[in-house]
């Protein structure tokens, strides 16, 4: 089954950690999914979203991260079972019960020094590889968060994942960040990276001319398949990573048009891997027939 999609963009500041999290949650509580997201993102943004810091350093001083899975898996080569790097019952939203995560640790800057090494190259692809067929089983959706940039780590999920979505605000810094990777996939074909699942626009100023204008452009491109359903920059929106009242529901944490909107975009992530994964099945049907 194709269902492991990494959110990226080589332009940081762009909200993919949000949207991860938005995503996760909607999959969860509107679809019934069971859903795994890997931070690979030394910040870990996505982590901190979801998770007591309290309970995050627990782990992180346990050696419990996507960091340590993959230094023993890569640089001592040392099998590990990659569920015991996950942890469940992350959301602060009760009804979604099923996001589960695979957490990060800052010292992730660290292992992409070591594995920047062409010799640790073809193992850390075997390693992401080997983790993801093995999620892809397990979990009906895997969400990676990579980091911002195009290093040796983000290049191995993206040729390793079955699809990508990369997020931009509608601004011109942001924009170039979709370009940069596009070119630099463009002249490298052999590298096999993910499929294109779509463009997400995020943070968008409703009303703003030069805001709607970017979308446009963008929209009318379609080697971007840009997402209809743009995400609003709102007060919500910006807070969805630092959620806790007292009433812990999807609506409260996701009110009016931000819900509308985050719920119409994950609607149009699932539709889309389900039809990319059908595609093949289909032709496969005809030629028997």
């Amino acid at each position: 089954m194709r269902n492991t999609i990494a959110i990226m963009n080589t332009k940081g500041g762009v909200g993919k950690s949000t949207i991860v999290l938005a995503v996760a949650e909607t999959l969860s509580v509107y679809h019934g999914k069971n859903v795994l997201v890997i931070d690979s993102d030394a910040q870990a943004s996505i982590s901190t979203m979801l998770m007591a810091t309290d309970s995050l350093r627990k782990l992180q001083n346990e050696g419990r991260t996507i960091v340590d899975y993959l230094v023993s898996q890569v640089l001592k080569g040392t099998p590990v079972e990659w569920t015991e790097f996950v942890v469940g019952g992350v959301s602060d939203v009760d009804d979604a019960r099923s996001v589960y995560l695979m957490p990060s640790d800052m010292q992730l800057t660290l292992l992409e020094r070591e594995v920047s090494k062409e010799s640790q190259h073809a193992r850390l692809r075997t390693a992401i590889g080997g983790l993801l067929s093995r999620a892809r089983i397990v979990f009906d959706i895997v969400l990676i968060d990579c980091p911002p940039g195009l290093s040796v780590l983000t290049e191995s999920w993206l040729r390793e994942a079955d699809f990508h979505v990369s997020p931009t605000k509608p601004d011109y810094v942001s924009v170039c960040g979709l370009d940069v990777f596009r070119r630099f996939r463009d002249l490298n074909p052999e590298m096999g990276f993910a499929e294109n699942l779509g463009v997400v626009v995020n943070m968008k100023d409703q009303g703003a001319a030069l805001e709607e204008e970017y979308h446009r452009w963008l929209a009318a491109d379609a080697n971007n398949r840009c997402f209809k359903h743009a995400l609003p920059r709102i007060h919500a929106m910006q807070q969805a990573g630092h959620f806790q009242p007292s009433e812990r529901s999807y609506i409260a944490k996701y009110p009016g048009d931000v819900g509308v909107a985050v719920r119409g975009l994950t609607d149009e992530i699932l539709a889309r891997v389900t039809a990319s994964s059908e595609a093949p099945q289909a032709q496969a049907a005809g030629r028997r027939a």
